[in-house]
C-alpha cells in the first residue's frame, strides 16, 4: 500500500512560475497535437495555416505551465500513481496567435478518500499577460492512487460537474486521433514519459503509452467548436470535464453534445473500444461579440 500524501511537503512546494513566448508556429503545433487536420470531412486549415490563423482556446492549458511538475521529488508526490481526473478552463480574453503568457500555479485543495484509497489534489493556474491582464484560469484535479489516509476532508469543495441529460443528444461528431498524436502533443510542453515510453506505461499498469488527457480535451473542444460554434474558436469561453478512461493514440473519439442556448453538455467515447473516455462535460459557447 502506498504511503499517505505528505500534505506538508506538497503545500510547501513552490510550483515554478512559467513564462512562454509563443508564435503561430507554436499555435499550429498545439493544434496538430490535438489531431487538427486529420478528419477528411472537416476543413481545419484555419487552425493550421498562419494566414488568418485561429488559436484553439484550449492552448491556454499548455501556456505558462512548468511541465509535469509532480516529477520533481521536492513536491513529495509519487508521479507514477497520478491520474488526471478533472479539468476546467475559463477564458477571460481571446487567445492571440502570438504573445507572451505568464502562468502561476497553486495547489488550492486536497481531499482524502481514506487509507489505501486515493487522494485528490486540485491545482489552479492563472494565465496573465506581462502587464497583468488575466487571460485564462485553468483548474485541474489529480487522483493520487493509494495516497489517502492523511486525515483530510473526503470531498473537494465547490460545485461538482453535472450529469449529462438523459434525452437524445443534439449533435454527434467523430474525430480521429493519429498513432503519432501523443508524440506531437508532448512537444507543446508535457514531457511525461507515460505518453511515449512503453516501459513507463507498464510501470503505471498500462498496456501501452496513452494519449495526454489534455490532447483529448483539445480534440473535444474542436468538436464543440465545429458542431455548435460555426467553426469560430473564439466563441468557446469555458470548458470543463471529467476523464474516465485512457485514450490510445489511433482511437476515434465520438463526442455527443446537448445544447441549451449557450450552455453545452457533452461526453465522449473511444469508438473502436466502446469506452467512455470523457463524461460530465460542460461548456459555454458564447456570441463572438461578448468578450
Amino acid at each position: 500500500m502506498s504511503a499517505p500524501l505528505d500534505t506538508e511537503k506538497l503545500l510547501a512546494y513552490a510550483i515554478p512560475q512559467a513564462r512562454d513566448d509563443y508564435d503561430p508556429r507554436d499555435a499550429i503545433l498545439y493544434a496538430l497535437g490535438t489531431g487538427a487536420g486529420l478528419s477528411a470531412e472537416i476543413d481545419e486549415t484555419s487552425f493550421l495555416f498562419e494566414r488568418q490563423l485561429q488559436t484553439l482556446p484550449t492552448m491556454a492549458l499548455v501556456l505558462g505551465t512548468p511541465g509535469f511538475w509532480p516529477m520533481d521529488p521536492s513536491c513529495g508526490l509519487d508521479w507514477l500513481s497520478i491520474l488526471h481526473g478533472e479539468q476546467r478552463l475559463k477564458l477571460y480574453a481571446p487567445l492571440d496567435p502570438f504573445g507572451t503568457m505568464i502562468g502561476e500555479t497553486t495547489v488550492t485543495d486536497l481531499a482524502d478518500k481514506g487509507p489505501g484509497k486515493a487522494a485528490l489534489i486540485r491545482a489552479t493556474k492563472q494565465l496573465k499577460t506581462p502587464g497583468g491582464t488575466l487571460v485564462a484560469e485553468a483548474t485541474e484535479v489529480w487522483v493520487a492512487r493509494g495516497a489517502g489516509g492523511f486525515g483530510g476532508s473526503r470531498e473537494l469543495p465547490g460545485d461538482t460537474l453535472p450529469a449529462t441529460p438523459e434525452r437524445d443528444p443534439d449533435f454527434e461528431i467523430s474525430l480521429p486521433t493519429s498513432r503519432a498524436q501523443a508524440a506531437i502533443y508532448r512537444l507543446s510542453g508535457d514531457r511525461n514519459p507515460l505518453h511515449i515510453d512503453s516501459e513507463t506505461a507498464r510501470s503505471a499498469g498500462l498496456d501501452m503509452p496513452i494519449l495526454h488527457g489534455l490532447s483529448t480535451m483539445g480534440l473535444v473542444a474542436r468538436a464543440l467548436i465545429h458542431a455548435c460554434g460555426q467553426g469560430k474558436a473564439v466563441r468557446l469561453r469555458e470548458i470543463a470535464l471529467r476523464f474516465t478512461a485512457p485514450v490510445y493514440p489511433g482511437d476515434t473519439i465520438r463526442s455527443v453534445i446537448w445544447q441549451d442556448g449557450e450552455t453545452l453538455q457533452f461526453r465522449a467515447e473511444a469508438v473502436e473500444r466502446n469506452s467512455l473516455v470523457i463524461d460530465n462535460g460542460l461548456a459555454l459557447m458564447a456570441d463572438q461579440s461578448s468578450f
